[in-house]
């Protein structure tokens, strides 16, 4: 089969098109054979080191859907023929963690594409508990795109208790993760507004629900409060350094900032008597669980939630399509066709 590999962590003009052995599934793994994947800035910062995969050359990519064409020994759940999507969030399925179903909180726990061969390929062998059927009026493209974004900005919100009615503010709209908060925070009921440098990017945000964008670069804590009439409850952020101080002055006394990247940068400052006195909240989030990725399907597939895919090129277009990721001026998810 053809694989997109990364030979070098010198960046993404390390990675190329070879061909690779078609994996064979074991035992509770099925095969799947992609129709479509999507990629993550993880993908190029995988290809840049941060953090270096543990092995060379090694594929990455976490999103994709297809259909299944092996089973191995013990697998019930799906079978020969299947549509699925799959779900990047793998554990070891039988610690303590995993039995809860809390998987995110496996030793074991890793992510397709970053600590294991991913998506980026014809075809994927994973754990049976990492497909989920397609819905059958869910089209592929936006099947193999929404994963892990839409699954990473749906746990922050009910990690920040995100309720109808409340002010949600999402920082950097335009990526796959904030466009996600921003169509997961209007089926929730919340009032959403945004940030961009891109002035284009604020005029797609409030076409698409958000009552408002400012600036990502200016003072849009005081710009939020003279608009919405009040400061956020929710702050979603996975900017950092360059938006952080503003993040936590737009969050209002019990206010819950919910962190799930630094794009910017890796350390923030913050000042400890604004943490206590406004008794803010700083919330990590890393991934989903099963529970929460079966959840996040049925929204999407209901129509509720209808994450941005911004353009699907062909698979022997990685380059390009990591160009145009890398520039920063897509709108939602940048996927491949595979087949």
């Amino acid at each position: 089969m053809r694989a997109w590999q990364l030979h070098d962590t010198t960046g993404p003009d390390a990675f190329s098109l070879d061909e690779v052995p078609t994996p064979e599934p074991g035992p509770g793994e099925v095969r799947v054979a992609l129709r479509v994947v999507a990629l993550n800035h993880l993908d190029l910062w995988v290809s840049r080191g941060l953090p270096a995969p543990d092995h060379l050359p090694h594929i990455c990519g976490a999103d994709g859907a297809g259909v299944v064409d092996a089973v191995g020994e013990g697998v019930t759940t799906v079978g020969l023929g299947d549509e699925v999507i799959v779900n990047p969030s793998l554990s070891c399925g039988t610690c303590r963690a995993c039995l809860a179903g809390d998987i995110v909180y496996c030793r074991s726990y890793a992510i397709l594409g970053e600590h294991r061969p991913g998506t980026l390929a014809e075809a994927i062998v994973i754990p049976a508990r990492n497909v989920i059927r397609k819905p059958a009026g869910l089209d592929w493209e936006l099947a193999g795109s929404f994963g892990l974004a839409t699954g990473t900005a749906y746990r922050m919100l009910r990690r920040a208790r995100l309720r109808a009615g409340e002010v949600l503010l999402v920082v950097g709209v335009g990526g796959g993760v904030s466009s996600a908060a921003l169509a997961l925070g209007r089926a929730m009921g919340a009032r959403v507004f945004v940030t961009s440098r891109s002035p284009d990017k604020i005029a797609w945000a409030t076409a698409h629900g958000a009552e408002a964008g400012f600036d990502s670069s200016g003072e849009f804590s005081k710009e939020l409060k003279a608009v919405a009439g009040r400061p956020a409850d929710v702050v979603v952020e996975n900017v950092g350094p360059a938006t952080w101080g503003q993040s936590v002055r737009s969050a209002g006394p019990g206010g819950r900032i919910v962190v799930c990247g630094s794009t910017s940068g890796p350390k923030v400052e913050l000042t400890m008597p604004v943490l206590f006195f406004k008794q803010l909240e700083v919330i990590g989030s890393t991934m989903f669980t099963h529970a929460e990725f079966a959840e996040v399907v049925d929204l999407v597939a209901s129509g509720r939630v209808h994450p941005p895919v911004d353009r699907v090129f062909a698979f022997a277009d990685l380059p390009a399509a990591l160009a145009h990721l890398d520039s920063g001026a897509q709108l939602g998810k940048v996927a491949l066709r595979v087949s």
